[in-house]
C-alpha cells in the first residue's frame, strides 16, 4: 500500500503514497491507449500492463528505463494479474497461467477452471508463502487453494452457499478473506489449513457487490468496501477474549441475553447473533461506483485510503483504539493535467476527534510490523529501512541487473 497504479484511456499513472497532504506522480505513460490493468511490483520499476486494445496480451516494462523487459499472448481475454517476488500470476476466464517472476518462464498452466468471467483471484504478497487463490466453482463459493511455491494444490476451502466475489490475502500469506455475491457475510480463514478464524455480519437489509477486501499489513484490521456508500472495517479480535466486562448497561444486559441464548438457538440462528459488527465505518459522498480501499500507514498512523473509479482518492483517519467514523483528512484528485488538482473544498480540514488524538502516543497504536516498507531497488537500504528477510526471495529480484530480467521473446 504505498503506491497507487491506475489505468486510463489514454495510458496509465503511478502514484507514491507517502504523504497525506501531497500526492507524488512517480510515471505516467501515454503509449498505450486504453489500459485496463496496471500492477507494479511493489515500489520497484517493474509494472505489467495490459491494453483493450491488445487484450490478451501482457506487457512487462521496466519504466524507469523506458523498456520493455517481455510480452506474453494468450488464448483469451486477460482478466486480471497477480504478483509477488516470485511469482506473476495471470488469469483468464477458464485458465491460470503461473510465471518465474525472475526470467518470466511459464512454470505452470492451471486449465479448466470453473468459468471466472470476472477474473476473481489472490495471491499472497508474502513470496515465502505464495499462495494463490480462486473460485473452485462457478455455483458455490468454494475457494481453491493453490500453492505456488511447490506448484500443488493445498485444499478447497467450503467458504459460502453462493459464488465468490471478493478475496484477499493478509501480508504474510496466513489468512484469507471471502465474500460472496450476496455480500453479507465476509469469513476469514487459516491458510494452508482452510479452517474458519472470522466472520463478519456486512449488514443484513441487502445484498450488495463487494468490489475490495484488504488486510492492514499488521493484520489487525480487515476492511470490505462495495456498491453502497458504505465502507466497513473489521477488527480482526476474539472478543469473548479481549474484552473487558461489559458495563452495567442496557446494551450490554442484552448482549449477555443474546450470548445465553445462543446455547439453546439453532447453530444457523445463534452463529449469526455472535457475529461480529463493523469496528469503523465511513460513509462516500457517492455510491454505485466502483472502488478500491487499502489499510496503510502514513505519517506513522493508520489511514484509510478509497480510491473511486471517477478518479478521487479520499483519504481518513483511522482510530485504531476506538473505532466509529472514520474522518476525512483529504480528497485528491488523480486525473488532474500535470500537476495534481486537490479538491479546495477540503482546505479546510475536519477536526480530528480527540479521542483518536489520544491514541496516537500509546505504543499499541502503530504496532512495528505495520510499517513494513515496500519493496524498492536498493532494498530500502538508502533510506535506513531495514526489510524482513522473508521479504526477499532467495537471490532477490534486482532490477538494475539485466541478468535477472533478460529480454524475452515470444
Amino acid at each position: 500500500c504505498s503506491s497507487l497504479a491506475i489505468g486510463t484511456t489514454t495510458g496509465y499513472r503511478l502514484f507514491s503514497l507517502s504523504s497525506v497532504e501531497q500526492l507524488d506522480q512517480v510515471h505516467e505513460s501515454n503509449e498505450i491507449p486504453d489500459v485496463y490493468i496496471v500492477e507494479r511490483l511493489f515500489s520497484s520499476s517493474l509494472v505489467v500492463v495490459v491494453s483493450h486494445a491488445k487484450p490478451q496480451q501482457m506487457n512487462v516494462y521496466h519504466f524507469k528505463k523506458g523498456t520493455e523487459i517481455c510480452n506474453y499472448s494468450y488464448s483469451s481475454n486477460i482478466l486480471s494479474i497477480r504478483l509477488n517476488r516470485q511469482r506473476l500470476v495471470v488469469c483468464l476466464e477458464e485458465s491460470i497461467y503461473i510465471h518465474n517472476i525472475k526470467d518470466m518462464k511459464l512454470l505452470k498452466t492451471i486449465l479448466d477452471t470453473p468459468p471466472n468471467t470476472t477474473g476473481l483471484c489472490a495471491l499472497s504478497i508474502n513470496h515465502a508463502n505464495s499462495y494463490l487463490a480462486y473460485p473452485g466453482s462457478a455455483t458455490s463459493g468454494e475457494i481453491a487453494l493453490y500453492d505456488g511455491n511447490t506448484l500443488k494444490t493445498a485444499c478447497t476451502i467450503p467458504a459460502h452457499d453462493g459464488p465468490l466475489a471478493a478475496l484477499a490475502f493478509n501480508s504474510t500469506g496466513s489468512k484469507l478473506a471471502s465474500a460472496s455475491e450476496k455480500g453479507t457475510v465476509i469469513r476469514v480463514f487459516s491458510i494452508p489449513g482452510g479452517q474458519k478464524l472470522y466472520e463478519f455480519r456486512r449488514g443484513m437489509k441487502r445484498y450488495v457487490n463487494i468490489s475490495s477486501l484488504v488486510f492492514s499489513m499488521d493484520s489487525q484490521f480487515l476492511c470490505a468496501s462495495s456498491n453502497t456508500e458504505t465502507v466497513h472495517i473489521f477488527k480482526l479480535e476474539h472478543l469473548t477474549d479481549s474484552r473487558p466486562e461489559e458495563p452495567p448497561t442496557w446494551s450490554g444486559y442484552m448482549g449477555k441475553m443474546f450470548q445465553a441464548a445462543t446455547n439453546y438457538l439453532p447453530a444457523q440462528v445463534s452463529g449469526m447473533m455472535s457475529q461480529d459488527r463493523a469496528f469503523a465505518t465511513v460513509r462516500l459522498n457517492i455510491s454505485g461506483q466502483r472502488n478500491i480501499c487499502a489499510l496503510a500507514t502514513i505519517g506513522q498512523l493508520p489511514r484509510l485510503l478509497v480510491t473511486t473509479s471517477d478518479g478521487h482518492l479520499y483519504i481518513y483517519n483511522l482510530d485504531p483504539q476506538d473505532g466509529g467514523e472514520c474522518v476525512l483528512i483529504k480528497n485528491h484528485s488523480l486525473l488532474g493535467s500535470g500537476k495534481l488538482e486537490e479538491n479546495k473544498e477540503n482546505d479546510l480540514q475536519p477536526p480530528v476527534p480527540q479521542s483518536y488524538a489520544a491514541t496516537v502516543a500509546r505504543p499499541s497504536t502503530v504496532p512495528s510490523t505495520s510499517t513494513m516498507p515496500g519493496y524498492s531497488e536498493d532494498g530500502g537500504a538508502l533510506r535506513g529501512e531495514v526489510i524482513p528477510e522473508h521479504e526477499f526471495a532467495t537471490g532477490p529480484v534486482c532490477l538494475d541487473d539485466e541478468n535477472e530480467f533478460p529480454p524475452v521473446s515470444i
